[in-house]
């Protein structure tokens, strides 16, 4: 397997992150554990999750996703074999919110003690906090680092500004932003490429994409909105459902014929051809779809492939 450098952290993880969206959601706790362990047993390391996941769902508190990987954490001993990243700030009750100094520490220290590990290795900012000064959570991102509890500070869903003006206000006691966390895929490039892009690879930012199969819409299963309807992910995909789009996923259908691969593994195959990727994130709910993204890895596009989904996602 080989590694990849995540920015400038000096942290080495391997082409695909997982992602612990679906962890005590649409995967129990069995299923959960089943696919942890495949992935590490495959020689993969970079575990993703987020204190929210679920909160915005009817029944659930959110931390379910910490607090699985957490259990598995502590089950297995697995914790130094593990890059694990992890998100705050986002609203997590009564006056828990954001990311300034009150709450940020608070926010953390909640991760901990779900995740049953001393320390996180990338935290993240979940969101811009428009309500605080990105010097102060800088300088709480940092706080946590000198006291051992974080390796690195990283960003997620910051446009190009919010991530300029982060590094711009670097200082002596502040944080750096290290690693991005955004919304791209072969279906979705202009949130990301253009100056986005562009100050992540100025700054050598290491970039983590969620959503990187389009909430599956990449994998083929979505070829009309009927096919959407009262599917878990059915809200998430439809964004993806247009007739540009459903274009793509014909020339998809062409490439993965050549290769005899599958259209999750050429998708996730041309991202790990863009010099900005460090590692997209993917989720799985069943060992048979894990399976099939991690041979993504082994699948090496020729330049008649790339242009092709060049050009139809262009």
């Amino acid at each position: 397997m080989q590694m990849r450098k995540l920015g400038s952290t000096g942290v080495a993880i391997a082409p695909l992150v997982l992602g612990g969206n679906v962890f005590g959601w649409t995967a129990d706790r069995e299923t959960s554990f089943a696919i942890l362990d495949a992935f590490l047993e495959a020689g993969f390391n970079a575990i993703d999750t987020a204190d929210f996941y679920m909160r915005h769902l009817p029944g659930f508190e959110g931390g379910e996703s910490e607090t699985v990987i957490g259990e598995w954490l502590k089950d297995r001993g697995v914790r130094d074999k593990v890059v694990l990243i992890t998100k705050g700030g986002l609203p997590m009750g009564e006056g828990l919110e954001g990311l300034g100094r009150d709450y940020l520490p608070r926010a953390c220290e909640a991760s901990l003690r779900r995740l049953q590990t001393d320390h996180i290795d990338v935290y993240m900012a979940h969101q811009p906090d428009v309500n605080t000064p990105i010097a102060e959570t800088l300088e709480a991102f940092q706080a946590l680092i000198d006291a051992g509890k974080v390796g690195h500070a990283a960003a997620s869903n910051y446009s190009a500004e919010q991530l300029r003006e982060a590094v711009a206000a670097e200082r002596p006691g502040r944080a750096r932003y290290a690693v991005l966390e955004q919304h791209y895929n072969l279906a979705a490039r202009e949130e990301f490429e253009g100056p986005l892009e562009d100050v992540c690879l100025a700054e050598n930012i290491g970039t983590i994409p969620y959503f990187s199969l389009a909430g599956g819409f990449l994998t083929g299963k979505y070829r009309s909105k009927d096919d959407a309807e009262g599917r878990a992910r059915g809200g998430t995909v439809q964004r993806y459902l247009t007739p540009k789009n459903f274009a793509l996923l014909d020339v998809l259908d062409v490439v993965a014929a050549r290769h005899d691969a599958t259209l999750a593994q050429v998708s996730l195959a041309w991202l790990l051809t863009r010099k900005s990727v460090s590692a997209p994130i993917v989720s799985a709910t069943s060992l048979g779809q894990l399976a099939d993204i991690l041979k993504s890895v082994e699948l090496q596009l020729t330049a008649e492939d790339l242009a092709a989904l060049d050009a139809a996602s262009a």
